[in-house]
């Protein structure tokens, strides 16, 4: 496998001053990059019976839709509020400074739907532990969270203990 690592761009004092953001573009914009990125995590997840890959906006969507092709799921999206048309079940969590929410179509997951969770980074685990709360609202079985990057130093993953966590470059 390609040493996927090297296709991250460190962007200094993005988006704010002090932060050294991972810019995954330089990742996607090469073909093999890409694919490996995408044909990793589907040889993880092939045979475990997945029925719904769940991309958490907007980068989970990047990864999420070739992933379920590949594993031949279906692909649901998780949002921001108010960008879904039909009736939709949310979840907030906490940021550094206030809240956010994420929100999922009710009828995107069945009951017992093997789930999949997909999205590029794993910071503080918020997002992730919000999207895999409307999935067990909806009564949807977590396989398991898989992200292309992990930055260890935050220690999200804490808040992801219960889950089977997938990371496959990890800063």
């Amino acid at each position: 496998m390609t040493d996927l690592a090297k296709y991250i761009r460190d962007v200094p004092d993005f988006p704010k001053e002090g932060i050294i953001f991972k810019d995954i573009t330089t990742l996607l914009k090469d073909p093999k990059a890409f694919k490996d990125a995408v044909d990793t995590i589907a040889e993880l997840y092939k045979d475990k019976g997945i029925t719904k890959v769940v991309g958490i906006e907007s980068r989970g969507f990047i990864f999420g839709a070739p992933l379920a092709y590949l594993i031949g799921a279906g692909f649901v999206i998780v949002r921001k509020p108010g960008k879904l048309p039909a009736e939709t079940l949310s979840e907030s969590y906490e940021l550094e400074y206030g809240t956010d929410s994420i929100e999922i179509h009710k009828d995107a997951i069945e009951p017992g739907e093997k789930v999949l969770i997909i999205d590029d980074l794993l910071a503080t685990g918020g997002t992730a532990k919000a999207t895999a709360a409307v999935v067990k609202k909806l009564k949807g079985d977590i396989i398991g969270i898989a992200f292309l990057i992990e930055l260890e130093f935050l220690k999200g993953i804490k808040k992801l203990e219960e889950y089977n966590i997938t990371s496959i470059i990890k800063f």
